[in-house]
């Protein structure tokens, strides 16, 4: 990996990433440090982000009502998306995992990592119901 420079916004923006559980879009983190960057472009806030993906650094959750969305928590964890807010929840590793991982082994594939994803409607949908 190539070393990179120093860059405030760089670090800003992987710290917005971060400071979050919301699972923002490149757009809103761009929104958030605008005021106290001026300067920074959308382009930048995406090329950053491109960039922690590649060192693995924050994750893609993957395309929510058309944005992409960015986790700052590179744990093992899972994702439950609402279809009705567009929420995006963490949740702990499932005791599933293991019988995912076991199905595969005896297919003979051996997978670096699982990612589990669930969908359908959080509990502040279905209490507003």
């Amino acid at each position: 990996m190539q070393a990179r420079n120093h860059s405030k916004k760089r670090e800003a923006i992987l710290a917005k990433i971060r400071s979050t559980t919301s699972h923002p879009t490149a757009e809103w983190v761009y929104r958030e440090l605008k005021e106290d960057y001026p300067d920074l472009s959308l382009a930048t806030v995406y090329r950053n982000i491109g960039l922690f993906e590649e060192e693995g650094t924050i994750a893609s959750v993957g395309t929510v009502a058309g944005q992409e969305r960015f986790d700052g928590n590179t744990a093992p964890h899972g994702h439950f998306i609402c279809h009705h807010c567009r929420a995006v929840i963490d949740f702990a590793k499932p005791e599933a995992y293991p019988d995912v991982l076991a199905a595969l082994n005896h297919m003979g594939l051996r997978p670096d990592r699982v990612d589990l994803t669930a969908y359908g409607t959080c509990n502040t949908c279905l209490e507003a119901r």
